[in-house]
């Protein structure tokens, strides 16, 4: 019923999300770009192909009509497979770690346009239990936020960035 960019990707893990309504883009330029452009932050979903919780998320939210229409309008989403880009799930995985206390796939951070993360977490539910909101009230807060409060997350966002030291995101795509 849907294909996305992911369609035109080697990554066996990309490939699993070709076909789900969200509008994923794979990790570069063209999806930075959209970003800067829109001044719409970044949803980056990290995973790999053998990923339990991974194949999870994907069922229970990326797969929903509504996710996928949420995240088109209020955000650009990026699918990373972590097996190809180490590199970037290392940095990322860093800040969910040091922010929350722990970390795991799939690994879902919300960046600033120039990929500074200001939220992560690991998996989240499709429903609201255990004290987590549902990914789409989760979806719904950060949306609002960053319009309510877009330059205080962006300096704070470069805080931390700046707290990680040299600690920086290649752009380009091996």
């Amino acid at each position: 019923m849907h294909t996305n960019r992911l369609a035109r990707e080697k990554s066996p893990y990309l490939l699993q999300h070709a076909h789900n309504p969200v509008d994923w883009f794979a990790w570069g330029e063209e999806a930075f770009a959209k970003a800067r452009t829109e001044n719409k932050p970044i949803f980056l979903s990290i995973g790999y192909s053998t990923c339990h919780w991974c194949h999870v998320m994907e069922r229970e939210s990326f797969e929903q009509e509504n996710i996928g229409s949420f995240l088109k309008e209020h955000f650009v989403s990026i699918k990373l497979d972590r097996e190809e880009r180490p590199d970037v799930d290392k940095i990322y995985m860093t800040f969910v770690q040091s922010t929350t206390g722990s970390g795991g796939w799939p690994l879902n951070v919300f960046l600033t346009p120039d990929l500074k993360p200001f939220f992560g977490g690991t998996y989240f539910p499709p429903d609201a239990r255990h004290g987590r909101p549902s990914f789409l009230q989760l979806l719904r807060q950060i949306s609002s936020i960053w319009q309510e409060r877009k330059n205080d997350i962006t300096a704070s966002a470069e805080e931390i960035h700046s707290a990680f030291g040299d600690c920086h995101v290649r752009l380009d795509r091996k």
